[in-house]
């Protein structure tokens, strides 16, 4: 893709996604219903988004001849989680367009250079300092404090690869068991709530973004999201807007999900970003049954080169994680009026593991 020859898709066209778990079924669900094809490249053979797909390639993700078979197959390609590896990228990259542009990992898989990023937006986020060494650590304590959250610079999800940091706490431990040499420390955020904003952004600078969502986790791992938050009007477009600088700061294509905390102030709440997740995002899974368009069609429009869809709420939502052993419940919920229940084909439930979700969707009253 080039500024003057952007991706454009026609009906019938192929894209091509790396991952193929939950999200990238659901992204080929959405492709499907716009007549657009999707091919899966993962090296899980159980992985669930084989399972409604035509075309899959099961390979590891360094596999060079096995990426070069799936670009040929794909007139585009995105990826369904944020660590697909540089170098799998930039194979691809080279005989593809690849959207969001891989280029973008460099900044959002790596919890450090995320940060700067941010900061240097002039947006707001908690105190952090870069930690290398327990000696590192025992001074960035120093600046910022305790309690306070040490997380790995990469691959950490779900609440892996972090732990909080307390008075008291043996400092050498708490580094042995982190298990590397490249850490980032945050001041813990004593936040009102947890809120997300998923964005689309074409490749004209067109975004529009769903409404704000309020986030609530256990054990680290969403459970529920809610549309819209329970904030002020003020404060959510001060949340949007904070997500649409940094998808154009990105100059990104495709959809995004930025989690914030709202934090109390003196009268005044303030919004504070956590992370960027580039890709489609679990607390946007509401807009599937509670939206005019969900997250997932808009992120294969932005990367086919099709117009953006306008959002609107159908009214009160409420997104339940099934869970591990949540899943075994799912009958239940099949009873419930008003519930849609989505299951993601998975194996044998795993604690922490995402096993599917229920939206329930209560309608506006009428006047």
């Amino acid at each position: 893709m080039t500024a003057s020859h952007p991706v454009k898709l026609k009906p019938g066209d192929t894209i091509g996604i790396l991952g193929g778990g939950q999200l990238g079924r659901m992204l080929a669900m959405a492709a499907a219903r716009l007549g657009l094809r999707c091919e899966v490249f993962s090296p899980d053979p159980d992985s669930p988004a084989f399972d409604v797909v035509q075309h899959a390639t099961c390979a590891e993700y360094a596999d060079v001849e096995a990426l070069e078979l799936f670009a040929n197959d794909v007139d585009v390609v995105t990826y369904e989680f944020e660590n697909v590896p540089a170098a799998t990228a930039m194979v691809l990259a080279a005989r593809r367009p690849v959207l969001p542009a891989y280029k973008i990992l460099e900044t959002t898989q790596d919890r450090l250079i995320e940060k700067d990023f941010v900061s240097k937006l002039g947006i707001g986020t908690a105190a952090y300092a870069d930690v290398s060494s327990v000696a590192t650590l025992r001074s960035a304590i120093e600046r910022i404090g305790l309690p306070a959250v040490i997380k790995t610079r990469r691959f950490g999800y779900d609440g892996k690869g972090q732990a909080i940091i307390r008075a008291g706490d043996d400092l050498d431990q708490v580094w042995d068991d982190l298990g590397t040499k490249s850490a980032i420390l945050e001041a813990f955020v004593p936040f009102e709530r947890e809120i997300s904003v998923i964005a689309a952004r074409s490749a004209s600078g067109e975004v529009e973004c769903f409404d704000v969502t309020e986030n609530e986790h256990r054990d680290h791992i969403l459970k529920i999201s809610r549309a819209p938050a329970a904030i002020p009007d003020e404060l959510a477009a001060q949340a949007r807007a904070i997500a649409e600088k940094i998808a154009a700061a990105l100059d990104y294509v495709g959809v995004l999900g930025v989690e914030m905390f709202v934090v109390p102030g003196n009268g005044t709440a303030t919004v504070l970003v956590n992370e960027i997740a580039p890709r489609v995002h679990n607390s946007g899974h509401w807009t599937l049954d509670g939206a005019s368009i969900s997250q997932f069609e808009q992120h294969i429009r932005a990367i086919a080169g099709w117009p953006l869809g306008k959002p609107v709420r159908h009214g009160e939502v409420t997104m339940t994680n099934l869970i591990g052993d949540d899943i075994l419940s799912y009958e239940q919920w099949l009873a419930v009026p008003g519930a849609t229940v989505h299951l993601y084909g998975k194996g044998t439930p795993r604690p922490g593991r995402k096993m599917g979700h229920v939206t329930e969707v209560t309608p506006p009253r009428k006047p």
